[in-house]
């Protein structure tokens, strides 16, 4: 099978899914974030001069399964993710070794993140890409709106510590993304800390 007509077989497969299944009280990790993040990580393999087929489309299969596992649990999502992936990705024509690298690009995404190749790399800045951009506070309210409902945290405040502590442990990888987010991050977090109620 072609692997451009598998990906869009395997998209359509896994947005289906996800439309269906995912809890309405994620208001982050919906189907949107998983398309966002195939998009920003096809943008981020182009500007680092990722050319090869086969690396490009693990590439995308990683990003449409990396929040699979939210179908079935919080908490362990990347894990349950990676088995949902070691099930169907075989009928999809994937032998072990590619859906092993795409599982360790799924893991790659869990916090802290700690990619060990550039293909990881890469999934790692598409999954947190939205820090640096100009849709920021939207989509970072849309998250507070989450951990709000799965009882997380209560008050913004409570999301604006989590936030600063957040954005002081996360870098970016690649260098292309570092020098497109990076400057913008950081003024994200200084009008984050700004807004800060510390006592």
């Amino acid at each position: 099978m072609h692997a451009t007509h598998t990906i869009e077989t395997i998209r359509t497969h896994v947005l289906k899914k996800l439309s269906n299944q995912l809890s309405h009280d994620l208001y982050y990790h919906c189907v949107e974030h998983t398309i966002d993040v195939q998009e920003q990580a096809g943008r981020i393999a182009a500007a680092e001069n990722i050319t090869n087929p086969e690396d490009l489309f693990l590439l995308a299969i990683a990003c449409l399964y990396h929040d699979t596992g939210f179908i079935f649990t919080y908490n362990t999502h990347e894990e349950v993710g990676c088995d949902l992936a070691r099930e169907e990705l075989p009928g999809f024509g994937l032998n072990k070794h590619q859906i092993e690298q795409v599982c360790g690009m799924i893991n790659a995404t869990r916090i802290p993140q700690a990619p060990q190749t550039k293909l990881e790399e890469i999934i790692a800045d598409a999954d947190l890409d939205y820090l640096g951009r100009e849709d920021f506070f939207p989509i970072s309210h849309q998250l507070f709106r989450e951990l709000k409902a799965k009882h997380f945290l209560e008050t913004e405040n409570d999301w604006n510590l989590v936030q600063v502590k957040f954005f002081k442990q996360h870098k970016y990888f690649t260098e292309s993304t570092i020098a497109l987010r990076a400057e913008k991050k950081q003024v994200h977090l200084e009008m984050i800390e700004a807004t800060l109620e510390l006592v």
